[in-house]
């Protein structure tokens, strides 16, 4: 069987199944079996596979029929322009998270505190966009912070990060003191989880649902944020597309000033932000 024809045949399976774009998520998975570049993956569909790659590539097409992430089974997401380790440990890191980045990189930053990193995208693409800045990296998951950290080493940036386990802020140092918080925290309402997309039952629970109604992580972070916020020093979240104003109200009873809710491509609310006015010792 050649390329071509396993392709053929992957395409169908995944467009029965229901998947979105099955073409794409083909073209993916083979290029990963045949350890080649998307881009170049045409240029080697005429020639045969091997029975190993075969077998293989069959076998990363029934589970992604099972609706398994295509990061999950090829191990590796783009994320802002660079290449991320990604497990099951983690969240499949999303193009709409690139809007938090986008509006920190807006702004100025030295030391940057990350809350519920998970693979650390967020924050190593920050360090990675501005030279000689540094952070922290906290999470819950001790599986989640072997891969930011692997992530960290691919990309050079083991320097310049550390890392702690821990609920939000059970994990900082009391005497921490940052000009920036960032975090994607889990925000879907319990309520809504069985109304989502079957890919999500194989990301971590833990960090989708706060099995509540969607904030308990930012009242948290918005009321422990200023023991660890230099005056002037910024928060920004990323949320639900529903939640921008409750969120901004949670910003503005903890003592931050110019909040605002950033869109993302789609024109949802993506993003809060704020700026803490109140300086409070710990």
């Amino acid at each position: 069987m050649t390329g071509a024809e396993a392709l053929r045949h992957a395409v169908a399976r995944l467009k029965e199944a229901g998947i979105d774009d099955p073409a794409r998520d083909a073209r993916r998975l083979l290029a990963h079996v045949l350890e080649v570049p998307s881009g170049r993956l045409t240029l080697v569909l005429p020639d045969p596979l091997s029975e190993d790659q075969a077998r293989v590539f069959d076998g990363l097409i029934t589970r992604r029929v099972s609706r398994e992430p295509v990061s999950h089974l090829i191990g590796r997401r783009a994320f802002f322009g660079r290449d991320y380790l990604v497990t099951p440990a983690v969240l499949d890191p999303r193009p709409e998270t690139e809007i938090l980045v986008e509006q920190v990189l807006a702004g100025r930053f030295s030391r940057v505190l990350d809350l519920g990193a998970g693979s650390g995208c967020i924050l190593l693409s920050l360090l990675a966009e501005r030279p000689g800045t540094t952070g922290l990296a906290t999470d819950l998951s001790a599986d989640a912070l072997a891969v930011a950290r692997e992530n960290a080493q691919g990309l050079g940036l083991l320097d310049r990060i550390e890392f702690a386990q821990g609920a939000w802020f059970d994990a900082v140092p009391q005497n921490a003191r940052f000009d920036l918080i960032v975090s994607n925290p889990p925000y879907i309402a319990l309520d809504e989880m069985p109304s989502l997309a079957p890919e999500l039952a194989h990301e971590p629970q833990m960090a989708l649902t706060d099995h509540a109604d969607g904030l308990s992580a930012y009242r948290a972070i918005t009321q422990g944020a200023g023991l660890y916020l230099v005056p002037g020093g910024r928060l920004i979240v990323e949320i639900g597309p529903t939640q921008g104003t409750a969120v901004s109200a949670l910003f503005v009873r903890a003592g931050f000033g110019n909040v605002a809710v950033h869109p993302d491509l789609d024109g949802r609310d993506r993003v809060v932000s704020g700026e803490f006015l109140l300086q409070t010792d710990p």
